[in-house]
């Protein structure tokens, strides 16, 4: 009798032919199932090897691939890789050696959520020297050679990598102060959000100087701020409202907004951002987009009529801003219900734009200073969290 295989013809023999063949296979051979199932003339198929992390950094062309590294430490810029005391579970990075210290030679590699808990350096410093496996999309990560996209992870040699968790992101706050939120999505998620950070503590517009001197302290230097746009680091007693000083930037400009400077939105600080005061009045109450002429006093920042681009290291800060801004703000406590759009120059309390925002926060992650920030905020002067650093795909999730 005649059987039929997929593709593959085969003539059954006599029984006691078919037990001696088996044990034949098994024993002397040890094929796999694969091996009697390829058409005739051709190999098995086998997996391509990984690539090396040199072969990686040559290859930025977007494809996705599967890279082979090991871990050497985490990045927090484009040139800087701390290899202990890591603050958080967002990023890795790869060599092809264990003792690589030059950040030249290394894959800078993104950790989505869902991978965090298993893979984050802050998590399990033990990965440290640890040769492993990555796949995930060859493109700019940090400013830098990496990977994006990352959809498996694996230690070198196994067989099978490791699938994120079922339950989807995680973070120190996961069963506490997300829980009601965690598994949702769309308007359910953005409905839980709202209840979740509603209510905060509101500081009056004169506490907002020395709470920015908190949040928005210099890490090399605690007697200086950061400033949002352009990246200064100036003295915290050089504030005011002349050229050459810092004042307080409203990332969701009041007039677009329809707030004053009275306790709430107009005085949140998780928009609010020192900023030098002449580029401030630059932006104004601007659209964000891509684009323009450049700024004078703001490297890598431009400007036209009615948008304003901010330097790349910041671009996810601001729009992950913007998108608590618009959950927090529901238009159910007196305020009014501020929205993000994709129309430049839209009516209030609307601002833009939205499309472009949401491609910002994916391309500049979450860093060591938008998390101590967050971390300051809740812990100090209001009482509250902005989800979206702690859960950039939060955005997506609610608004593609």
């Amino acid at each position: 009798m005649t059987l039929h295989l997929g593709k593959v013809r085969l003539i059954q023999p006599a029984p006691a032919l078919v037990t001696s063949l088996a044990l034949s296979v098994a024993l002397s051979l040890g094929l796999a199932l694969a091996v009697l199932v390829s058409p005739p003339g051709t190999a098995p198929a086998r997996a391509a090897a990984p690539l090396t992390v040199s072969q990686a950094i040559g290859q930025q062309d977007g494809s996705s691939q599967t890279v082979r590294g090991y871990v050497v430490g985490q990045p927090t810029a484009t040139s800087t890789v701390v290899r202990s005391g890591f603050p958080s579970d967002y990023a890795l990075a790869i060599a092809d050696s264990a003792s690589q210290t030059s950040t030249s030679s290394m894959l800078y590699v993104q950790i989505p959520s869902a991978f965090r808990a298993q893979w984050g350096l802050r998590s399990n410093p033990s990965l440290m020297g640890r040769q492993i496996d990555v796949t995930g999309a060859l493109s700019s990560y940090f400013s830098h050679p990496g990977m994006t996209s990352t959809s498996a992870f694996a230690l070198a040699g196994g067989t099978t990598p490791t699938a994120p968790p079922p339950t989807g992101g995680t973070s120190p706050w996961d069963s506490t102060y997300y829980a009601p939120a965690i598994g949702k999505t769309g308007s359910a998620l953005r409905t839980s959000l709202h209840d979740i950070i509603d209510g905060n503590t509101k500081l009056s517009y004169d506490a907002v100087w020395t709470a920015l001197k908190d949040t928005d302290q210099d890490p090399g230097n605690s007697n200086n701020v950061i400033e949002l746009y352009t990246g200064r680091s100036i003295a915290k007693s050089n504030s005011g409202g002349n050229a050459g000083q810092w004042n307080r930037e409203h990332v969701f400009a009041q007039s677009r907004g329809g707030f004053t400077t009275n306790a709430g939105p107009g005085t949140d600080l998780h928009h609010l951002r020192a900023e030098d005061v002449t580029v401030n009045g630059t932006r104004g109450n601007k659209d964000f987009d891509n684009g323009g002429t450049a700024v004078s006093g703001c490297t890598d920042c431009w400007t036209d009529a009615d948008s304003f681009e901010p330097r790349d290291a910041v671009k996810g800060d601001v729009a992950r801003m913007l998108f608590y801004m618009a959950v927090r703000y529901e238009g159910d406590d007196g305020f009014s219900d501020l929205e993000l759009s994709t129309v430049s120059g839209s009516a209030v309390p609307r601002i833009g734009d939205l499309d472009v925002l949401l491609a910002w926060n994916a391309a500049d992650p979450v860093d060591a200073f938008e998390m101590r920030r967050n971390d300051r905020i809740h812990a100090q002067w209001q009482g509250n969290r902005n989800p979206f650093i702690d859960h950039p795909e939060w955005a997506a999730a609610i608004w593609n």
